[in-house]
């Protein structure tokens, strides 16, 4: 039995969480992190407020929602994570937090330097080529046939999905920002994953402590760009900054550290492309955006790649071995 099985086998009873659980999760919150988008589409509308300081009320809210909930259950244990070293402890949430930090703030600068459409498309379709070779090379997880068709039918329906959109300027410096964000991504994914295998995480607490980190590295940029912003709608842009912070951040974000531990890292990225599906649907059903063969060709497509490879993934842990195609 190869390394990657014995991930598979294992790290379910040690962290506490099933695969089949860990997929669920991660479903949820990719879908979540969809309708971060359109909430926030809304803030830039009503308010004259900047992408970094959005990201860091995002973060800095998270954290403290999280921080609440656990003071609400003080006698809650963490199920797992609390034997580490606090030192080694505080080292793993550091790295991950500026991981995530790169992650977040990277891809607002390839947006903001060659749209929407170029830096999504490069930040996701960079990011599962990224986490499959890394966790070829580091991990021992072999994708298999049957996950390289998968990520590939993803990948696919990413690139019609954004590029029939619309047209697009790709400049050379936005697409290295999507890049290092893409970079980002799979650091932080990877290491979850690692850090899993051995039962070593807890997950509320981890994506606090990394929202934390987050926090600080961004207040400076945030008081630079402008903390409070000057808007005629401020309920509407508290309403969403709130929604911003507890659904696709608190909530999605510890459901995503929770199934990243138990699920194989490509398995995830591909999952995760949710998300532009989540917020394409959103785009149509709510913003009124036309519904065209574009959207529905590529959503279909990552549909497809993202239920297969679910599908494969659990199948795999059902039989106690690693899927490998």
């Amino acid at each position: 039995m190869s390394n990657a099985a014995t991930a598979s086998t294992d790290s379910p009873a040690v962290s506490g969480l099933s695969v089949g659980r860990g997929l669920l999760y991660l479903g949820i919150a990719g879908a979540a992190w969809g309708t971060a988008g359109a909430a926030a589409s809304l803030v830039f509308s009503d308010s004259d407020m900047g992408p970094v300081a959005l990201s860091f009320w995002r973060c800095a809210g998270g954290f403290l929602l999280l921080l609440g909930a656990r003071l609400a259950r003080p006698r809650r244990a963490a199920r797992s994570g609390v034997g580490l070293p606090r030192r080694r402890r505080a080292l793993r949430v550091t790295v991950v937090g500026v991981a995530l930090a790169v992650f977040q703030t990277a891809y607002f600068a390839a947006v903001e330097a060659t749209g929407l459409a170029v830096g999504t498309v490069v930040t996701l379709g960079a990011g599962p080529v990224l986490i499959a070779l890394g966790a070829r090379l580091t991990l021992g997880e072999r994708l298999g046939v049957g996950g390289s068709c998968a990520v590939g039918g993803a990948l696919a329906g990413l690139g019609v999905l954004f590029v029939g959109g619309g047209d697009a300027a790709v400049r050379p410096w936005g697409v290295a920002c999507a890049l290092v964000s893409a970079a980002g991504y799979a650091v932080m994914t990877l290491l979850t994953r690692w850090w899993g295998r051995d039962g070593g995480t807890d997950s509320a607490g981890d994506t606090m402590g990394a929202f934390a980190v987050v926090s600080v590295c961004l207040l400076p940029l945030a008081v630079a760009e402008g903390l409070v912003p000057h808007t005629a709608e401020p309920a509407r842009v508290l309403g969403c900054l709130l929604y911003i912070a507890a659904v696709p951040t608190a909530l999605a974000y510890a459901l995503y550290f929770a199934g990243a531990a138990v699920v194989r890292s490509a398995t995830v990225s591909v999952i995760m492309l949710l998300e532009p599906v989540s917020a394409a649907v959103i785009a149509v059903a709510l913003l009124g955006e036309e519904l065209n063969t574009a959207t529905v060709a590529g959503t279909l497509l990552m549909l497809a790649a993202v239920t297969g490879l679910a599908w494969t993934e659990a199948r795999g842990a059902a039989r106690g071995g690693a899927v490998t195609g």
